[in-house]
């Protein structure tokens, strides 16, 4: 199923032409659809001189002592494949983007707003553009903001996987398909294995068990974007050219008592109990993300739960 076969979505209905507007979506779309389905807009992100090829390579340069904000890998040989099986590191950015065009590979820059303030205005200028044309967060508080640019050669496939936060994706230079489906495709138990972990990382998703009917492809150009919802599966494959894009994601404290009551719900399984699924009773939920919070760091619940299930069972704790 493609994105130009649903006319409600394409980017010239969804934006009236403005040059003072950076990023543009039709309300009534945004409130409808906003962390459920994804769903285009349109911004003029590629005009600005900040995406220039010469701008990025000034700025990868100061990733060069920063490790952690920087990921490079190559091709995935397969949408399907792990993400991480895929050849990773051994270059820094500024060299990988002086290759770009002999050597096949995928550069995320992670938080530029921290390497470069013209970045971080950029960003809170995007969100609160965003969040106004969604008509606010409601009582929802922003516990984590950030962005990321990615910049891949011509041809390259980035394996299928899901984000753990809410994005808005910009295609800047170049084209790319990017296949989509909604978060529901993803299974609670994969959801619950994913947070139990409780670091921000990529999720690793099964593609033959997800449901093609539900797949979307949009064709992104410069000037085009979408709407990301949190747990999403998605696999990209790049034009024939390089591919410049923008991606500005973030987290509240309502998704992130979401991800608590997943993984209490992931050690409940482990004690043998079957626990009422997510959004099923709110107040238990909402009780459940409390407890977690109050027990002990989440990364460390699922060592502990293992242990109390092996106790349980009558085998020895290691």
């Amino acid at each position: 199923m493609s994105a130009a076969a649903k006319p409600a979505l394409r980017p010239e209905a969804l934006m009236s032409p403005s040059q003072d507007s950076t990023l543009r979506f039709d309300r009534r779309t945004g409130s409808e659809l906003f962390n459920r389905q994804p769903f285009l807009f349109a911004h003029n992100l590629n005009s600005l001189d900040l995406f220039k090829f010469d701008s990025l390579q000034i700025l990868a340069d100061k990733f060069s002592d920063s490790p952690r904000d920087y990921f490079i890998a190559g091709s995935s040989p397969a949408p399907g494949a792990e993400f991480y099986s895929v050849p990773n590191g051994g270059r820094k950015p500024v060299e990988a983007l002086e290759n770009l065009d002999r050597v096949s590979c995928r550069i995320l820059l992670k938080r530029p707003e921290d390497h470069d303030s013209r970045y971080k205005d950029l960003l809170d200028t995007l969100f609160r553009q965003a969040v106004d044309l969604l008509g606010g967060l409601g009582r929802e508080r922003v516990v984590r903001l950030e962005s990321a640019i990615l910049i891949s050669s011509g041809s390259t496939t980035t394996p299928i996987h899901f984000d753990p936060e809410i994005g808005f994706f910009s295609q800047i230079e170049g084209e790319k398909f990017y296949h989509v489906y909604p978060p529901d495709c993803t299974s609670e138990r994969a959801l619950e294995r994913f947070y139990i972990r409780g670091r921000v990382d990529i999720g690793n998703v099964d593609l033959g068990r997800l449901n093609p009917e539900k797949e979307v492809v949009f064709h992104l150009l410069p000037g085009m974007g979408f709407h990301q919802p949190q747990n999403s599966p998605h696999w990209v494959r790049t034009g024939g050219s390089r591919s410049v894009s923008y991606t500005f994601v973030f987290q509240t404290d309502v998704s992130r008592a979401r991800d608590r009551t997943r993984a209490f719900n992931y050690c409940m399984r482990k004690l043998g109990v079957s626990p009422s699924q997510l959004g099923i009773a709110p107040m238990r939920d909402s009780a459940k993300a409390r407890a977690i919070r109050a027990a002990v760091p989440v990364q460390f619940l699922g060592r502990v739960f293992n242990k109390a299930q092996r106790v349980l069972t009558g085998r020895k704790l290691s």
